[in-house]
């Protein structure tokens, strides 16, 4: 199959290489890296196979991935007998990886094209002892490369979308390729298993979510959080019954900006004060929600310092912070009463993690579009830390029922909390599993 792989390679990137490369300008503007995405992996230290120490190549999508693998990252790296190379796909996953792991790791950089010629000069500069690879990351030429050395895989928090599973079916001996060449698989949720089971692996038993066992850190205290919400331009004091409620919108995709807009509309014109923080999922869209926010009258400021409709004297306060920069979920969700996980609603489809808002105690409301977390989304439906919404008026009505009801917010908080606390300890199991495998433990 990979001769096939190779031959149609070509070609295909050609006809997708404008769009891929305009894609690329926008989002990644720093062409000194680029050589990176043809093998040029930097150069490493201890190189030769005779190293004393075993290594471990994680390849980690974006940023969301990069977040998710500190855990493991971390155990992996306790061991004396282990260096860790870390690939990205995404520049700003690679920024992120860069601040967070540049003390702890040997390597960071950009995952390679997956063309032969690519990959294999990137394998020549790695040579890595096991490869781990986040939730979908299956590229025939990585894991051609890594069956040809002998080379164990480890796919952790392995996921199947409806439309990868179905695609997967219906070319059954592709699905074998892939699985073939992977030695261990942790899925992430019962779904996952059962639909790599079907497709024939034999996923281990124990199942579960690595952003499960990320530490978001401590909840902000009332005066942290009125100090953080200042100076973003909110007019807050330490009385919190006398504060407005905050809504955000978290990983938001279009359209949904609007749907929020609309919603805050609605709890003030029914005399909630109601603020807004909206944090979309790809920030090259930035010029469209500015226009947005100018287009409605409310005053809003963003990360970057940039503000608009601001009124000509001080009667109106501030009411939308939009975060133009990356990195800032995690953080902007301790500000908030009340979330919304973006790419729910149509046509967006798909659905952005819960996780980060409900393990730091944050309700939730998403739309009918999650089937990338669909067991995730049922369970917290089941035990009350979420509520579903499927129109704008469904959106409208519960952000007004919830603003105006902490009682029922903090039961949605505690029921997220415990669902949380019950469904750790994932990564623990996996570290111990690569460590076995390398022989060091």
């Amino acid at each position: 199959m990979i001769f096939f792989y190779r031959l149609f390679f070509i070609p295909l990137f050609l006809l997708s290489a404008p769009f891929y490369l305009r894609r690329k300008l926008r989002r990644d503007k720093n062409i000194r890296q680029w050589p990176q995405y043809l093998g040029f992996f930097p150069k490493i230290s201890h190189t030769a196979k005779d190293r004393t120490k075993k290594r471990i190549w994680v390849q980690a999508v974006s940023v969301g991935e990069v977040l998710a693998i500190e855990p493991l990252i971390r155990q992996l790296h306790a061991s004396a007998d282990v260096e860790i190379i870390l690939t990205t796909t995404t520049s700003t996953g690679y920024k992120e990886a860069k601040k967070r792991y540049s003390d702890i790791s040997s390597g960071i950089g950009l995952f390679p094209m997956d063309f032969w010629l690519c990959s294999a000069l990137a394998w020549s500069r790695i040579q890595p002892d096991v490869v781990i690879l986040a939730e979908s990351e299956l590229w025939p030429e990585h894991l051609h490369q890594a069956s040809k050395k002998s080379v164990p895989v480890f796919l952790i928090n392995a996921r199947l979308s409806d439309r990868s599973y179905a695609r997967l079916k219906r070319f059954h001996f592709i699905a074998r390729y892939f699985i073939e060449t992977i030695e261990t698989i942790y899925c992430a949720t019962q779904i996952d298993y059962d639909r790599f089971s079907d497709l024939g692996a034999i996923p281990e038993e124990r199942i579960g979510n690595i952003k499960l066992d990320v530490d978001f850190g401590p909840a902000l205290s009332l005066e942290d959080k009125c100090a953080q919400l200042q100076t973003m331009g909110f007019e807050r004091n330490n009385d919190s019954t006398e504060n407005p409620f905050t809504l955000t919108g978290a990983s938001t995709w279009p359209g949904e900006e609007t749907l929020l807009l609309n919603a805050q509309k609605y709890c003030l014109d029914a005399g909630i004060p109601c603020e807004l923080i909206l944090v979309p999922r790809h920030v090259e869209r930035r010029e469209a929600i500015q226009k947005l926010l100018n287009e409605q009258p409310l005053s809003w400021s963003s990360a970057n310092g940039d503000s608009g409709n601001l009124p000509i004297n001080n009667d109106s306060n501030q009411a939308i912070f939009f975060s133009d920069t990356t990195g800032n979920l995690v953080h902007l969700l301790k500000l908030a009463d009340l979330a919304f996980i973006g790419k729910s609603m149509p046509p967006n489809d798909g659905g952005q993690t819960p996780i980060e808002a409900v393990a730091q105690g944050i309700p939730i409301l998403f739309g009918p579009n999650m089937s990338n977390f669909k067991t995730i989304s049922g369970e917290l439906l089941e035990v009350g830390a979420a509520r579903c919404i499927s129109s704008q008026s469904e959106l409208n009505e519960q952000v007004l029922r919830l603003a105006k009801d902490s009682q029922t917010r903090g039961q949605m908080k505690e029921a997220g909390l415990n669902w949380h606390e019950a469904n750790k300890g994932i990564i623990a199991d996996i570290g111990n599993a690569i460590l076995q495998t390398l022989k060091l433990s």
